[in-house]
C-alpha cells in the first residue's frame, strides 16, 4: 500500500505539470477534455440508468405526473441531496488531494455511506462507484490512486462512491474544481432526466428544457458549496429520504432504487 501511495505522489507531480488546479488560468488539452466527457456521458456504462434515487416512488404515488412536478422534485434533489452529498464530496476531495491528505478520502467515503439511510440508494452508489473504477482501470492507466481505491473496496476497507471516483479522476486530469463540480453535476442531471423521460413519461423536449434550467442551478450551487465543510456532508431532507426508503418495498418497479 505504501508503495502504491508513493507512486501516486510521483504521478501527481507529473500530471500537474502545466496545470493549475485552483480557480483562474488553467490548461487542459482537448483530448483530456474528451476523456472527462466520456465518463460524464449518460451512456457511460456504470449502471446509473438503473437508478431513480427515489423519483420512481413519487411517480407511483402520483406526486410526479408531468414536467412541472418532475422539475420540482429535481430542483429539491439538487438543492439538498446533491449539494450536501456528491456535490460537496467533489469539493472536499479536491481539497484533500491538493493538501495531499489522502486518508481524508476514505473518511469521506465512510461518512457519506453511513449517512445514506435508504439501503437501495446506499448500495446503488457502491455499485456505480465499483463499475466506474473497473472501467477506468482499463482506460486510464496514469492515476494509481484509482487502483488504490478499488483495492480498498475489494478488501472491504472502503465502500465506494462515484463522486469520489470522479473527483480523483478529474483532479489528476488537471480540471479545476469549478469545472469538475459542473461536469459531475451535469452528468448526474442528464442521466436523471433520461430516466424521467422513460418513466414518467416525460417528453424529450420538456426534458431538455428542465436539464438546461438545472445547468444554471448547478452553477449557483457551486458557489453555495464554497461555504460548506465536511460537517455538512450527508445532510438531506426527510421527503427525499422517505421516498427512497419506500421504494424498497414498492411492488412495481422500473428502477433498482
Amino acid at each position: 500500500m505504501a508503495e502504491e501511495i508513493k507512486k501516486h505522489k510521483v504521478n501527481a507531480l507529473t500530471v500537474k505539470q502545466g496545470y493549475q488546479i485552483d480557480e483562474g488560468l488553467h490548461k487542459v488539452d482537448s483530448l483530456t477534455l474528451l476523456e472527462v466527457f466520456q465518463i460524464c456521458d449518460s451512456t457511460f456504462p456504470v449502471g446509473t440508468f438503473n437508478h431513480s434515487f427515489g423519483m420512481e416512488n413519487y411517480i407511483v404515488d402520483g406526486r410526479i405526473k408531468k414536467a412541472p412536478q418532475f422539475k420540482e422534485w429535481f430542483t429539491s434533489y439538487y438543492m439538498n441531496q446533491f449539494t450536501y452529498g456528491e456535490g460537496l464530496l467533489v469539493k472536499l476531495c479536491y481539497e484533500a488531494l491538493k493538501e495531499d491528505k489522502i486518508d481524508r478520502l476514505w473518511t469521506y467515503d465512510d461518512t457519506i455511506t453511513v449517512s445514506t439511510i435508504a439501503t437501495e440508494t446506499r448500495n446503488g452508489a457502491k455499485l456505480i462507484a465499483k463499475q466506474m473504477l473497473d472501467i477506468l482501470h482499463l482506460i486510464s492507466e496514469d492515476i494509481p490512486l484509482l487502483d488504490v481505491y478499488l483495492n480498498k473496496i475489494k478488501q472491504k476497507e472502503a465502500f465506494g462512491n462515484p463522486a469520489i471516483v470522479f473527483a480523483i479522476f478529474a483532479y489528476y486530469k488537471g480540471l479545476p474544481l469549478k469545472e469538475a463540480f459542473l461536469w459531475y453535476g451535469y452528468n448526474v442531471a442528464s442521466t436523471l432526466v433520461q430516466n424521467a423521460v422513460r418513466s414518467i413519461p416525460l417528453g424529450q423536449k420538456e426534458g431538455q428544457v428542465i436539464l438546461h434550467d438545472t445547468i444554471e442551478l448547478i452553477g449557483h450551487l457551486y458557489h453555495r458549496i464554497q461555504h460548506l465543510n465536511s460537517k455538512y456532508l450527508g445532510a438531506n431532507v426527510p421527503g427525499l429520504e422517505l421516498a427512497q426508503i419506500r421504494h424498497e418495498t414498492q411492488l412495481a418497479r422500473l428502477f433498482m432504487s
